[in-house]
């Protein structure tokens, strides 16, 4: 007997099955292991398909990143990848033959309950194209994540972190960066998260701002010359008269239930025990924030020195008697 006929097979496939040194594998075939075969070649064909695809939308459509047709080929070009790949695989491993009733029934839901935030982020991904919620380069709150959206994704959303006022940044959340501007981070967030929590849209439908600049003076100054100056540099700075923003206020009272609001410059009067709080309201572009009340701040602090307008609450008490004094009697 010789040495190769003592030694048995590593592997063989006697009666379609595989059997490796005598052991034959349960489930596994000469059948099964084409078809993983042909869906390993399905998927690296429509993986270097996707990837020409995207270099060739590049090269034709150019542009920067934000710009919405790169971004709605890019998302069609992964729709119709995850399409082919789907219906390939199926078309695959499923065959007339195949009873495969019960066996989908269990799948389904297995997938169902391991991958739940999945498919809720998937659907939430629907949403979003479908219900105009955001896009790409728009400016968003979405999940206690303020910025501008730099990337959709399927499953996740990736934003520009930037940073928020004083007022919100002491309530709501720490930023070093005390303005509307990036801090440098990007941040990915669960697309799922606007079943959960308010997406707040600064750009979409109105990409404009009401802002305010607050001022305390002393009820003894010039009042009627600090609110001129204040609405001076509102008018000189701010949006006033903009055809755009007379545009885009009526197109949103057309699609919305909203009340009328003004675009002009205003100063409201409050009253406190110690001083006069004066609030300038002007409206602003969404970008570009900082810029504008940094310029109106310098211009109104210029404005309140040449006048000798004095800002800030009142830091002393003004003695207006003192008690006679006395001398003890010896």
């Amino acid at each position: 007997m010789s040495l190769l006929a003592a030694v048995p097979h590593v592997v063989s496939t006697e009666s379609g099955a595989v059997q490796v040194l005598g052991v034959t594998l349960v489930g596994v075939s000469v059948t099964t292991a084409v078809k993983l075969l042909f869906t390993g070649l399905l998927v690296a064909a429509a993986m270097l398909l996707r990837a020409g695809a995207l270099l060739v939308l590049r090269r034709v459509l150019g542009g920067e990143v934000a710009d919405p047709r790169r971004f709605w080929a890019r998302q069609a070009l992964q729709v119709v990848t995850a399409v082919v790949l789907v219906l390939g695989t199926v078309s695959i491993w499923i065959t007339p033959e195949t009873d495969v009733s019960t066996g989908i029934g269990l799948i389904s839901a297995g997938l169902a309950f391991a991958l739940q935030q999945v498919i809720v982020s998937l659907a939430a991904y629907v949403v979003i194209l479908r219900g105009d919620t955001f896009g790409v380069g728009d400016r968003i709150e979405l999940g206690g994540v303020r910025g501008d959206v730099v990337r959709l994704g399927f499953l996740r959303t990736t934003i520009m972190e930037m940073g928020t006022p004083p007022a919100v940044a002491a309530s709501d959340g720490a930023s070093w960066v005390h303005a509307r501007q990036y801090t440098g981070r990007l941040v990915t967030v669960s697309n799922g998260v606007i079943f959960q929590e308010p997406v707040s849209n600064y750009t979409r439908d109105f990409p404009y701002l009401w802002e305010e600049i607050v001022l305390a003076v002393p009820y003894t100054a010039d009042r009627r010359r600090a609110e001129e100056l204040m609405l001076a540099a509102a008018h000189d700075h701010a949006v006033v008269g903009d055809e755009g923003a007379e545009w885009a206020l009526a197109r949103m009272r057309a699609h919305y239930a909203m009340a009328d609001a003004s675009l002009e410059p205003a100063v409201y009067w409050r009253l406190t025990e110690s001083w006069l709080e004066l609030s300038v309201r002007f409206l602003v572009p969404h970008r570009g924030v900082r810029e504008v009340k940094d310029a109106m701040a310098r211009q109104v602090l210029a404005g309140f020195d040449e006048a000798g307008i004095p800002v800030g609450a009142p830091a002393s008490v003004d003695v207006v008697g003192v008690p006679p004094l006395r001398r003890a009697a010896d």
